[in-house]
């Protein structure tokens, strides 16, 4: 499942911290000499038990993503997971280096961190610039690519839309269009990006909106999406589904 935009989540380095617990139980003698280790497997999954051993490789593979780990740095990844994994005997002590592991995902996360928003900010500046582009004091970037005739939900209408998610190098990491199946949620309920931009569209409109991290996932970002990330949806209002009752 994708990154929803009416999901206010964050997702936590479950995994590094089973890691992080895991390797710090584990007690064996530091004096085993280090395995050499297994080629790589390089193959598609075709059973449904590979496939679901795939899927847990590739949600600890997500847990650390954060680290930015080189090929080479990930190779000793690997081997420690699969000596303690497989019963092997780990080829060092792993307890001594619990707090160390701890120091390298908090300096490599902000290492990250400071990478992405530099590089958003500089995007920002330019999607701002852009011809039909107008910003707002939030830091929206909103583009109208064609005109609404309806009406205009408030922030507390429950909406039906069509969108499509690009990080700020093009690839998709979420469309409802890709699934073929619109979205519906509460516009109170989405990031604060979405509700402000939707809420200046009329049902029928579309518009390209791109969002800061401060009104977006923030600096911890959520599943996929690094902390500090700017992105852009293009965002097609296809119904008002309810609309809040008048004042008075």
């Amino acid at each position: 499942m994708g990154v929803r935009p009416d999901l206010r989540s964050s997702t936590g380095v479950l995994g590094a911290a089973l890691l992080i617990a895991s390797l710090a139980c584990v007690e064996r003698d530091e004096s085993v000499e280090q395995g050499a280790s297994e080629p790589a497997i390089v193959s598609t999954p075709q059973t449904d038990e590979h496939k679901a051993l795939y899927s847990l490789g590739a949600m600890f593979g997500l847990s650390i993503s954060k680290l930015g780990l080189t090929e080479s740095e990930f190779e000793w990844v690997a081997q420690g997971a699969s000596d303690v994994a497989l019963g092997r005997q780990p080829a060092v002590k792993t307890s001594q280096y619990a707090d160390q592991l701890k120091d390298l995902f908090a300096s490599r996360a902000q290492a990250g961190e400071d990478s992405e928003a530099a590089a958003s900010a500089a995007f920002l500046e330019e999607a701002a610039a852009a011809e039909g582009a107008v910003q707002t004091p939030s830091g929206l970037v909103m583009t109208e690519l064609v005109a609404g005739e309806g009406e205009a939900p408030s922030p507390t209408d429950t909406v039906v839309v069509h969108y499509h998610g690009t990080f700020r190098d093009g690839s998709v990491f979420d469309s409802s269009i890709d699934r073929g199946s619109p979205a519906r949620f509460p516009l109170n309920r989405v990031i604060p990006c979405w509700t402000e931009a939707v809420t200046q569209m009329k049902v029928g409109g579309k518009s390209r909106i791109v969002c800061p991290a401060s009104i977006a996932y923030g600096t911890r970002g959520t599943g996929k999406i690094p902390g500090g990330a700017t992105l852009t949806f293009e965002v097609e209002l296809l119904e008002i589904v309810e609309q809040s009752a008048p004042a008075g």
